[in-house]
């Protein structure tokens, strides 16, 4: 959903409120959020303070984790409990997470009893597994019951579930066995039995499901709805498609910001200093390995001096490793995200990629040497550098498969350390290729 932020800024600037108010009147809550995402600070405020008490909730589930946790932090108990009011239970579970220790007892003491023992069922659960992304407002059924039967009771009730396109079906102790989809429900004889015309083929998440799992599964078996359950095969809540398809959103853009040492839930508009103060973990990082490849520079400086072309033709060495490395590096972080790389085929892959990297390899360096002889009229040279060359593309594509495997075993997310290992394992061994084959035959 694209917004135009100009008439936002334009009602903001004038101090009209009414202005403000209708255009914000016309806005989904997700198109809210994404606005507030882009303002500054105080006008972001501002904002804020014109929403609509009656979609605030909504509002806030939209926001990234930063932005979502600053406003709160100006909200009294009433005003996030008034938010709270008609959100969906792992909605609310995010909201709650943001706030303060003192605050936040208070807001769960404030809700509802049954909305209390939805919401503490969803935080007993990490955030990164189906138990912290479920909602616990689920319906089920007897497998022995009528369909008519089990008609009445939904008129009776007069609701669904959001997102809802599968009642489950439970045993006497609640242990699930299967769906019941409201297509079939509304299309079927009312009176066949559930167990006629549930579907026992969609398996369940257990709650310590990790939702990486959960997000291929739902892309895979093409789900609306899925149920959980505890240890026991107990039914203890449903995931929807909603929550999966921000949970994809939310995996996509980590992967995409962690390459650059960034954090998809950091607040866009957030403070200099604090935005300079995470940067520059990265920053630090990445000058330490740089020193470590000059180290290695520096080693061979009595060949520098005395073959001065060689200090031009670095830069070349080191890119095309670089570029290799990062080609295979990426393919491997996205293999292991989309659940593809595994034990059984990872020694398989691995020769495939040398095999790759070999081949690009011996094809550049031809060119690359035969290039460099005729710029700079020295075959040994244009041997030299394509031999480094060749040495780099394989050692680059060692590395690009190796170092994800070992940053996940290390329990250390491979889209943010990955590149700067690469790119030191890649500068590293290109130099000391290049230099010590420079130094070993033009010398």
């Amino acid at each position: 959903m694209s917004f135009d932020l100009g008439p936002i800024r334009e009602a903001l600037d004038g101090g009209s409120r009414q202005q403000l108010t209708a255009v914000l009147g016309e806005l989904h809550p997700a198109q809210i959020a994404d606005m507030l995402e882009s303002l500054p600070p105080r006008e972001r405020a501002q904002l804020w303070a014109e929403v609509d008490e009656a979609v605030s909730g909504d509002v806030l589930a939209e926001l990234n984790d930063e932005v979502r946790a600053n406003l709160l932090e100006a909200m009294d108990v009433a005003e996030v409990v008034a938010a709270a009011r008609g959100m969906e239970t792992d909605d609310l579970a995010d909201v709650v997470a943001d706030l303060s220790t003192d605050i936040a007892p208070q807001v769960i003491d404030a809700l509802p009893d049954d909305a209390q023992e939805r919401l503490q069922s969803v935080l007993a659960f990490p955030e990164d597994c189906a138990g912290g992304l479920m909602d616990p407002d689920t319906i089920s059924v007897r497998q022995d019951e009528r369909l008519a039967d089990v008609q009445d009771a939904l008129r009776r009730d007069g609701r669904l579930p959001d997102k809802t396109d599968a009642i489950f079906v439970v045993d006497r102790n609640g242990v699930y066995l299967g769906v019941l989809y409201v297509a079939r429900l509304i299309v079927r004889d009312p009176q066949s039995r559930v167990r006629d015309v549930m579907d026992t083929s969609v398996e369940a998440f257990t709650s310590d499901c990790a939702t990486d799992k959960v997000s291929k599964d739902f892309r895979d078996r093409d789900l609306v709805t899925a149920p959980v359950t505890d240890a026991s095969g107990r039914l203890i809540g449903q995931i929807t498609v909603d929550d999966v398809v921000d949970l994809i959103q939310e995996q996509a853009e980590h992967d995409i910001l962690s390459m650059a040492g960034l954090d998809e839930e950091d607040d866009m508009f957030a403070p200099v200093v604090t935005s300079a103060q995470r940067r520059a973990i990265w920053l630090g990082v990445n000058l330490a390995t740089a020193f470590l490849a000059a180290g290695v520079v520096a080693f061979f400086k009595p060949t520098l001096d005395k073959v001065v072309i060689l200090a031009v033709l670095m830069p070349v060495v080191a890119s095309m490793g670089g570029i290799a490395g990062s080609q295979t590096l990426t393919l491997m972080i996205r293999g292991l995200a989309m659940g593809r790389v595994q034990n059984s085929n990872a020694r398989w892959l691995l020769i495939k990629e040398l095999a790759v990297g070999s081949l690009n390899g011996i094809a550049w360096a031809l060119i690359v040497a035969a290039v460099t002889a005729f710029l700079f009229s020295t075959w040994k040279v244009g041997l030299v550098i394509g031999a480094a060359i060749t040495i780099n593309l394989f050692a680059a594509a060692l590395a690009g498969f190796a170092i994800p495997l070992i940053l996940k075993k290390l329990r250390i997310d491979p889209a943010l350390a990955g590149s700067v290992i690469l790119t030191t394992v890649t500068d590293v061994v290109g130099f000391v290729a290049f230099l010590g084959l420079g130094t070993l035959f033009l010398l």
